[in-house]
């Protein structure tokens, strides 16, 4: 396989994603975004946890659609995602269930 064709599996790969998200997302309540991944989900509960004086999240997130072009299924019934870095949760809103066109 030559750099090109790599090239455009990994665009069409994308795009398929893309389209993919376009038409689950407004299923969800919740967008998720960690260092590793982006997740829509319609639940979240992040917990600040101590060990050892260092501080990380545990971020439990049920009913979840993951950004991932490599993974096989992108449903999963229940995430559990441990990090030392930032998570970002955000509720949408109505409004922001409408997909563009496209």
């Amino acid at each position: 396989m030559s750099a090109e064709d790599l090239e455009k599996y990994e665009t069409e790969q994308e795009l398929n994603l893309y389209r993919e998200y376009r038409d689950v997302v407004g299923i969800f309540k919740y967008v998720v975004e960690t260092d590793r991944r982006f997740y829509l989900c319609n639940s979240v509960d992040v917990k600040a946890r101590s060990e050892s004086g260092d501080v990380f999240f545990e971020v439990s997130i049920t009913d979840a659609w993951v950004w991932d072009m490599y993974r096989p299924a992108r449903f999963a019934r229940s995430v559990k995602v441990l990090t030392f870095k930032d998570v970002n949760v955000e509720e949408l809103a109505n409004s922001d269930f409408e997909p563009p066109k496209g």
